[in-house]
C-alpha cells in the first residue's frame, strides 16, 4: 500500500491536471455517458433490459482508453458473452467528486436500474476535500439508490499521502464505514493490483491502460456476479 500511496503523491500534479475538471458534466461528457450496447430497433419489440450503472469519475469513464476498453464496457462484453440480459451504463465523468456524483444521481438512475456501482472519491482525495463531506455524499448516494430497491456496490479509494497519515487513514475508512452502515457490497480498492504498476497504467501513471482495466473488471466481477445471480433467481 505504501508503494501505491507514494505513486499517487508523485503523480498528483499530473492527475490534478487530467482530472481537475468541473464537477458538473460538460456537454461533450454528457453525450458520452450512454448505454454501452446499441438499442434494438423498435420493430423488433425486444423487452428493455435492466440496467447496471457505473457512477464514477475518469477511472470509470476510461480516460485515455478507447470506449470499448473502459471497465463498464468490459463488464458489458462479459454479460453479453454469458447471455445475461443487462444493459451497462457508463456514467463516469472526468474530474467528478462525490458531490458531483450526488448532484447527477437522479439523472444517472433513470430507467430500470438494477445495480449501481459507485466509484467516487479519488478527486475528493486529490483536492484534500473534507472527509466528512465525502462521507455524507456517499451516504446519500447509497441511501437514495437503496430507497429505489437498487443493489449497490461501493468501491473504495486511496488518498495521496501529502495530506498526512490521519487524513489518508480516515479517508480509507469512510468507504468501509458507509458500506457497513448500509450492508451493501464492497470492493475495498477500485485500483487493486493496478495502482503503482507502470505496465498497467497510461503514461500519466494513474489511469489504467487496457491491461489494467481488464484486471479492474475482474475485481468488480467477483462482487457483481453473485449479486446478479441473486437478482436472476
Amino acid at each position: 500500500m505504501g508503494k501505491i500511496l507514494r505513486s499517487l503523491l508523485l503523480l498528483l500534479p499530473v492527475v490534478a491536471g487530467a482530472c481537475g475538471q468541473a464537477d458538473e458534466p460538460r456537454g461533450d461528457e454528457v453525450s458520452a455517458v450512454q448505454p454501452l450496447s446499441a438499442p434494438a430497433p423498435a420493430a423488433a419489440a425486444v423487452p428493455a433490459r435492466a440496467r447496471i450503472v457505473f457512477l464514477g469519475d475518469s477511472l470509470t469513464a476510461g480516460l485515455g482508453l478507447p470506449r470499448e476498453h473502459s471497465v463498464p464496457s468490459l463488464v458489458q462484453a462479459r454479460l453479453d458473452r454469458e447471455d445475461r440480459h443487462y444493459e451497462v451504463v457508463n456514467a463516469g465523468v472526468s474530474g467528478d467528486t462525490s458531490a458531483g456524483g450526488l448532484r447527477r444521481l437522479d439523472w444517472a438512475l433513470e430507467g430500470d436500474v438494477a445495480v449501481l456501482v459507485v466509484e467516487l472519491g479519488a478527486n475528493d482525495g486529490l483536492r484534500g476535500l473534507p472527509i466528512e463531506q465525502m462521507r455524507q455524499n456517499l451516504d446519500q448516494i447509497v441511501s437514495r439508490a437503496k430507497a429505489r430497491g437498487i443493489t449497490v456496490v461501493l468501491t473504495g479509494m486511496e488518498a495521496p499521502p501529502n495530506y498526512g497519515p490521519q487524513y489518508t487513514s480516515e479517508f480509507r475508512r469512510v468507504f468501509r464505514d458507509v458500506a457497513d452502515a448500509h450492508a451493501i457490497l464492497f470492493v475495498p480498492f477500485f485500483l487493486e493490483g493496478v495502482a503503482g504498476i507502470p505496465d498497467l497504467n497510461n503514461p500519466d501513471g494513474i489511469h489504467p491502460n487496457a491491461a489494467g482495466a481488464r484486471i479492474i473488471e475482474q475485481t468488480i466481477w467477483q462482487v457483481l456476479e453473485p449479486a446478479l445471480d441473486k437478482l436472476d433467481r
